[in-house]
């Protein structure tokens, strides 16, 4: 893939003093940093990207050979030699070319930019993400500058580039070949503005937190992304502005685990209950239910309640609960609780006991073949 336009990656124009240079990266390097967007593989490419613009452009030397022969300056390493065009010029003229035909980076577009997308990561609790909720968030961005409008112009005035003609691309030749590419001068606008703005300094863009409400759809999950258009970074010379992307991430939950649609969830029962049945209420996210325990259920059972799960976003109808009974041991017995176990525990002898406790049979039998084979 080509390489995006290093001036363009930073978003500073093409005489960008160093001092632009720095804060443009940093608010790249804040908005793409990977500790700022964990688990995000586009926003660590936009970073390193980033990275890459600064080296070359803060560098006054890298800069000059970039300014002169674009990337091919550092993937080829033009510069070393004297001649006509090599295999390195060959393949750099194509890319311009393809560049051309395709609208790619190479070969410039015209017109000013769209702006930049923006991402924000949101954190909701379990309720939230189900119910829906609505939350006030606020962003740092470019923001249309209010004293030109975006112009870039202090006086409204905005004349035509005299190295284009307002073409907003120049051509060259190079060998036997004719090149077209964006205007080094007004960076492809094909304008260029003799009066800048103060508070912009001729961006058109300035800094600023925006505050935002943002409505979370009722059934989000962790990862999902809410799309705010026109609510990113303004674009360039008053150009439509980039879009603002909410991406949600889920907290933990101290009850409820969710799987897609399905909720799931531990509940604690007595011995007794287990044993003898019992009904109990257990939590969903609509309010307690009735959950009936039959007789001699066993730890880790698990139970059905249909329609207590999530409806997402994306389904017609509501998941389910899953309920996993885990029989507790009991604790901090009295003197007369402790002589009820040990009378109970007395009736469980000889092959009664067996009977009583199926799985401990199954275990019993398997470790006795177990040790029959190691002895055979």
């Amino acid at each position: 893939m080509s390489k995006r336009d290093y001036y363009e990656v930073l978003g500073v124009a093409r005489n960008a003093g160093d001092d632009d240079l720095k804060k443009a990266y940093r608010r790249c390097a804040m908005k793409f940093h990977p500790d700022r967007n964990p688990g995000d593989k586009a926003a660590e490419a936009s970073f390193k990207e980033c990275k890459e613009a600064y080296e070359v452009l803060s560098d006054a030397n890298k800069r000059r050979a970039y300014d002169q022969h674009g990337h091919a300056a550092f993937e080829h390493g033009m510069g070393g030699g004297a001649g006509g065009p090599g295999f390195a010029d060959m393949g750099d003229i194509f890319g311009d070319i393809f560049g051309n035909i395709f609208g790619g980076a190479g070969g410039g577009q015209r017109g000013p930019r769209r702006g930049a997308d923006i991402g924000y990561v949101m954190e909701l609790t379990l309720e939230e993400a189900v119910g829906g909720v609505e939350k006030q968030i606020e962003i740092p961005t470019l923001d249309e500058c209010e004293t030109c409008k975006g112009s870039g112009s202090a006086d409204g005035k905005i004349e035509t580039c005299s190295t284009c003609n307002g073409r907003g691309q120049v051509r060259f030749q190079r060998g036997i070949f004719s090149m077209q590419q964006a205007c080094p001068h007004c960076n492809g606008r094909g304008q260029t503005i003799a009066n800048p703005c103060g508070d912009c300094h001729g961006q058109g863009r300035v800094e600023r937190t925006k505050t935002l409400q943002v409505k979370i759809p009722a059934g989000v999950d962790n990862g999902d992304r809410i799309r705010l258009t026109g609510e990113g970074e303004a674009g360039p010379a008053g150009s439509p502005p980039g879009d603002l992307y909410v991406e949600v991430r889920v907290r933990e939950h101290e009850i409820f685990q969710r799987e897609g649609d399905d909720l799931h969830c531990e509940v604690p029962i007595r011995i007794s209950q287990a044993a003898l049945g019992d009904s109990i209420r257990v939590p969903t996210l609509d309010g307690e239910v009735e959950l009936r325990i039959p007789a001699e259920t066993q730890s880790g059972k698990l139970f059905r309640l249909r329609d207590k799960g999530v409806k997402s976003v994306r389904s017609r109808r509501p998941g389910d609960l899953y309920c996993r009974v885990v029989v507790e041991t009991p604790v901090n017995l009295t003197a007369e609780q402790r002589e009820l176990l040990e009378k109970f525990e007395a009736t469980f002898v000889g092959e009664g006991a067996r009977r009583h406790s199926p799985r401990s049979s199954t275990f019993i039998d398997g470790v006795k073949g177990f040790w029959d084979r190691m002895t055979s």
